[in-house]
């Protein structure tokens, strides 16, 4: 990965490939942001009109590079579009610098060194434009041959370092932001790479392997449940999904704990680690990525691991449902019953409805233990996407407070979310004449019928919220700012904060 640096060096005298910094779009054109006065004072003041002859207009995302000013050891300046510029004395967002350093960061590939000039006030700042960094400047390329590689990206490796000008490297709250922006973007590119691995590299027991070898390194307890031990404790609802495949199902738990916690989360994640739709299968087109139907486990298992990174007071439980959902003889059929762990029975209307069944066995696992609150994150349902679109989840609680919650964390770290309801009438469209309800209701707000189906197996009294991540999960488009095609991560920093904020007492 990238490394991080801070330094109080001067923009003109450091050694690197680039010197990056930020325009804003002012009301009358591009406008230098705080951070690049050394740069703009090489130019005479007139860096702003240089880079609206250029083209430039400080667009979010927006990259421009030019010659580096006589009298700089670096060749290379990029300015990186901030958005829109902030009212007198009120600063950038993180989440602007975040996606302005991710910007640049992949501009930059090939790169062995850059400076970051960007606005930098304080520590959140700094761990912004850090994570920015390591998350803009990640590629997934295991599975491309080195040489023919080469030639296709020109030879370009990720940006080697990145020296963020304006931090303080003896100051301790600024070297926690930087560590805490490097815990959670390695674990956030982890999960990233698991969505991105080809199924027939990661079926269910590869990624319980990963899993359990991350746990050992990180000092997290850790429980593999196999069929045997699946069959043996009556969990049908994991069973049923993967009994098509030729890869057998498991169920992990991964137990951070910490001597002075005194709260306890479950994280529950969805890991289908491919989805054919089974005996329903899916339409030509909608198989292609399916691959990502994994994305809610990963985000979990990567939580995990970045709060024991991090030392969180918090002890935070983790459970990846993982299956393959494939059409064969032994698969699970429209019509069948299956018994879940909890006891009910649900009836199977549609095989490709199968996240919330494997996730209904963890949930009823995760409520035994009583934690105080149950997080579940899923790639669920199509009618999430069509109702919030290819970048925002879904979140629905049996708690109206928790949702907020869980919504304003999310929004906190950058990664966009919307508040949805669990409509009490849609219930009735899950009843079923021969089980205690059918995993299908009302095609009209499907994601939301998946939402009350999941809350059945919630125990009574846990506080619960669902994470519906579908549409961010996988980026079928091209980069933007911090987030690369394929792969997002979506959903990690979210679990990570709450975990943060349980910690911290301010989390109910």
């Amino acid at each position: 990965m990238t490394a991080l640096t801070l330094s109080t060096a001067a923009a003109p005298g450091l050694r690197a490939d680039a010197i990056v910094i930020g325009v804003a779009k002012g009301a009358k054109g591009p406008v230098v942001a705080p951070g690049a006065e050394a740069v703009d004072k090489a130019y005479d003041g007139r860096l702003a009109g240089v880079l609206e002859t250029l083209g430039a207009s400080g667009a979010e995302g927006e990259v421009t590079k030019l010659p580096a000013p006589s009298g700089f050891k670096a060749p290379l300046v990029v300015a990186v579009g901030l958005g829109a510029e902030p009212e007198k004395d009120a600063g950038y967002d993180g989440e602007a610098l975040r996606k302005a350093a991710g910007a640049a960061a992949r501009t930059l590939a090939g790169s062995k060194k850059a400076a970051f000039a960007l606005p930098l006030t304080d520590p959140a700042d700094a761990g912004a434009i850090g994570e920015g960094v390591l998350l803009g400047a990640y590629s997934f390329d295991a599975y491309k041959d080195a040489a023919k590689d080469a030639k296709a990206k020109n030879g370009k490796a990720p940006l080697g370092e990145a020296a963020l000008l304006g931090g303080k490297p003896r100051d301790a709250a600024y070297k926690a932001a930087i560590a805490r922006a490097t815990a959670v973007s390695e674990e956030l590119n982890r999960a990233r790479d698991l969505i991105n691995t080809p199924p027939n590299d990661l079926n269910p027991e590869a990624f319980a392997a990963i899993a359990q070898a991350a746990a050992k390194e990180h000092g997290i307890k850790i429980q593999v449940l196999d069929e045997k031990a699946l069959v043996k404790g009556g969990y049908g609802g994991i069973l049923g999904v993967g009994g098509g495949s030729a890869s057998a199902p498991r169920l992990v738990k991964l137990s951070y704990t910490h001597s002075k916690a005194k709260k306890h989360l479950a994280f529950v994640g969805k890991g289908i680690t491919y989805d054919s739709g089974g005996i329903s299968l899916k339409p030509a087109g909608h198989n292609e990525t399916m691959k990502c139907d994994m994305s809610g486990a990963a985000a979990v298992f990567a939580a995990v691991i970045a709060a024991s990174r991090l030392g969180l007071e918090v002890n935070v439980t983790g459970w990846l449902a993982l299956a393959e959902n494939m059409p064969s003889g032994s698969a699970v059929r429209p019509g069948d019953v299956l018994r879940m762990y909890s006891g009910k029975t649900v009836e199977v209307l549609n095989t490709d409805a199968e996240g919330r069944l494997v996730l209904g066995d963890a949930l009823w696992a995760a409520s035994l233990e009583k934690p105080d609150a149950i997080v579940d994150v899923a790639t669920l349902t199509g009618a999430m996407m069509l109702a919030l679109g290819s970048r925002t989840f879904g979140i629905m609680a049996n708690d109206d407070a928790f949702r907020s919650a869980v919504h304003e964390a999310a929004e906190e770290v950058g990664e966009p979310a919307w508040p949805m309801p669990l409509p009490e009438h849609l219930r009735k469209g899950m009843d079923s004449q021969v089980a205690d309800i059918a995993n299908m209701g009302e095609r009209m707000g499907g994601g939301l019928v998946a939402g009350l189906f999941l809350r059945e197996f919630v125990g009574e009294g846990i506080t619960w919220a669902h994470l519906d991540i579908a549409g961010p999960a996988f980026n079928e488009g091209g980069p933007f700012g911090y987030t690369p095609k394929g792969g997002t991560g979506t959903a990690v920093r979210t679990l990570v904060r709450l975990a943060e904020l349980t910690a911290a007492g301010d989390l109910g």
